[in-house]
This record gives structure tokens, sequence and C-alpha cells, in this order.
């Protein structure tokens, strides 16, 4: 038996601590990762190179400009995705709602990198990210966290660690470490964007 995704399903995962995945079938699954990655908004370490690049204004970074193409290219890699045709219609469905969110970055006037999530509450579940030019979606990441201080929020859920997060102070969490967070994160009423 097949249940057919929603938003409201998805969002019911994500208050649950479980985000969706589709295998290389296209097949959802939902999913808890323990231990869960998670960036420490008051910890949260910029290596001096990106440090730099970041004050240099490089890229011009936007927040909702083009959600379409940010999640289209997350998806487009060539050693698979977890983002199937169903993961982009679902997510593009709460980009509407006003749920989830895009972060770009430009450079010279063309889309050079960028990462999407959800925002619920005081929580921002970073769902992925990608670049064409080399610190694109460094640069993203250091902006959506420069956002969220700014708003009071929370918790940024990285679902898992990778070597790529690691060096911005990425830590990993237990599952009832995490699921305290979470709690905490969905009392406040805070709005990304």
């Amino acid at each position: 038996m097949s249940i057919q995704l929603t938003t409201e399903l998805v969002l019911r995962g994500y208050r649950h601590g479980i985000f969706p995945m589709a295998d290389d079938e296209g097949r959802i699954s939902f999913y808890s990762a323990d231990p869960r990655a998670i960036i420490d908004l008051t910890t949260f370490h910029v290596p001096r190179t990106l440090r730099q690049v970041y004050r240099q204004g490089r890229f011009e970074v936007t927040v909702d400009h083009d959600f379409p193409a940010v999640i289209a290219a997350c998806a487009d890699r060539p050693e698979g995705t977890w983002i199937s045709a169903e993961i982009i219609r679902l997510y593009t469905e709460l980009h509407e709602q006003g749920v989830a969110h895009s972060v770009e970055a430009y450079y010279e006037g063309d889309l050079a990198g960028g990462l999407y999530g959800v925002n619920l509450g005081g929580g921002f579940f970073g769902e992925s990210m990608f670049h064409w030019v080399t610190d694109a979606s460094k640069v993203a990441l250091v902006y959506l966290v420069k956002r969220m201080v700014q708003r009071a929020m929370v918790l940024l859920d990285v679902q898992f660690m990778t070597e790529h997060l690691r060096q911005f102070g990425t830590v990993e969490i237990p599952h009832l470490e995490y699921m305290r967070c979470l709690e905490s994160a969905l009392k406040l009423e805070v709005r990304f964007a």
C-alpha cells in the first residue's frame, strides 16, 4: 500500500525528527539520523580564507530569489541524489506555502551556488547545497547562519555529518538530545524570510 505524500505529512515528519529522502528508484522513505548532525549557531566556525571571500562581496547573496533553480541544481549530481521529481514537487509546494526557502549566491550575475531547507519555528532544516563556482555554497551557508542568528533562531539541522560540514564546527548529537533541541526550536515563533 502506497501513501500519497503531502506537504502536511512532510512537515509532521520534521516536527517528529524525521525527513524524507528518495532512493535510486524514486521511492520516498522517512529517516531519522542518530546521531544527528547540527551546526551550533553559537560556535559556528568560518575558516579564515572563507571569511575573506565573504567580506569581499564577490558573491551577491539573495533569499528565495530562485528556489526552483536551487533545488534543481541540488538534484543534478552525477553521483546520484535523494532528490527525486516527487521531492522537488513537495518542496516547491512548501516553498509556495512560505515554509521552504533557498539561499542563492550569484557570481557576475549568474547563479553560482546555494542551498535550500525548511523553516519551522526557530529551526532551519537544511536539505541540500550545491556550487558551480568555488566557495559559492559556503558563502550561502555563512549568510544562512548570520540570518538565523539575527532572527534568534536556535537550531540548524544538517542531518548527516560530512567532511564539508565538519570544517564549520558541525557536531553530532544523540537522538534524545536532538529531540530536546527540536522541541525548543518548535516553540519559537520565528520566520526565516
